[in-house]
């Protein structure tokens, strides 16, 4: 049985000043991530976050879900896990909906026409101004795993190839009898995933040796989490961690998710194929995967994207 004692996820501080890329707090940053990474699939982050802006984006995330559900429900897109999630009778608890591409505006007002068909500027600038910090988060820390590996070439294509999806996400307080699970135990399918809260936790990360983090977070900090793509591209360097989130207290738990998917295919730099981790990857096509997963055989599947693209 894993035990749930004092285990915590690495903290690294993104707010120092001398940050910058070359420098030596840039430089020993790069190593903790990949170090925090290749152990625990995720870590900590700190980063600046005004008391203001926060409670500007709760605001906002509070008058999305109290929109009636015929409402909500009208979130859809072709791209598989993109939309509404909710109703589901194994998870009760569960609510959310998608924003593809919500780093742009464009698309950000649209999501928000779609709900509110007579406008809400202050939901959409203040929920694309969210996403748009969390990008920088994400941008970072991939800028530091590609610079760690040595193939720090190869950072700007990856960025130019990369979308963005926020997942806007309510846990409410469980009644009576029903289970406290608020959301089942997965591996993301992103590259990377930025998770930001409310100050109610619930986030539960399993560890490599079968026991269980329940993640503190901080009004300032997010999660990075490693996703299956990830785990693709640094050929199994880092293995993308399995959560779930519990729901504990009697406050509902408010969370985003920012989710970085590639729109082309995913390869295992050839710098990171050695005799000591021979190639275990094909080209992953990313937005395949999310097709594959909605497939009986992907969901069954123990991991989806070995099954999908392993060699």
């Amino acid at each position: 049985m894993g035990s749930e004692v004092a285990l915590k996820l690495p903290k690294i501080d993104f707010t120092r000043e001398n940050l910058k890329s070359g420098t030596r707090d840039w430089l020993i940053a790069c190593s903790d991530v990949r170090q925090a990474l290749e152990e625990y699939g995720c870590f900590i982050v700190e980063y600046g976050m005004s008391q203001e802006f926060r409670g500007q984006v709760f605001g906002a995330m509070k008058e999305l879900f109290d929109l009636p559900t015929p409402t909500k429900m009208l979130n859809k897109y072709d791209k598989p896990m993109n939309g509404y999630v909710g109703q589901i009778a194994g998870i009760p608890l569960h609510e959310s909906l998608g924003i593809d591409n919500a780093t742009n505006l464009k698309a950000t007002r649209s999501f928000t026409k779609l709900l509110w068909p007579e406008g809400n500027d202050h939901f959409c600038d203040t929920i694309n101004n969210y996403a748009k910090l969390a990008a920088e988060i994400d941008q970072m820390v991939t800028r530091m795993i590609f610079e760690s590996y040595g193939v720090k070439n190869y950072h700007e294509s990856y960025v130019e190839s990369t979308s963005y999806l926020l997942r806007l996400l309510k846990n409410r307080v469980p009644n009576g009898n029903e289970s406290n699970l608020a959301f089942i135990t997965h591996t993301d399918k992103s590259f990377t995933t930025i998770l930001h809260q409310n100050q109610v936790d619930g986030l539960e990360v399993d560890t490599k040796d079968g026991n269980k983090i329940n993640v503190k977070m901080s009004p300032s900090s997010f999660v990075v989490v490693a996703g299956d793509a990830l785990m693709v591209w640094s050929n199994d360097r880092i293995v993308s961690p399995t959560h779930r989130v519990i729901m504990n207290g009697k406050v509902d738990r408010y969370s985003m998710g920012l989710f970085a998917f590639n729109n082309g295919r995913i390869t295992v730099p050839e710098e990171l194929v050695d005799e000591e981790h021979p190639l275990m990857y094909k080209p992953l096509d990313h937005i395949g995967l999310l097709y594959y997963f909605r497939t009986d055989e992907g969901y069954k599947s123990k991991c989806p994207v070995k099954s999908y693209c392993g060699i």
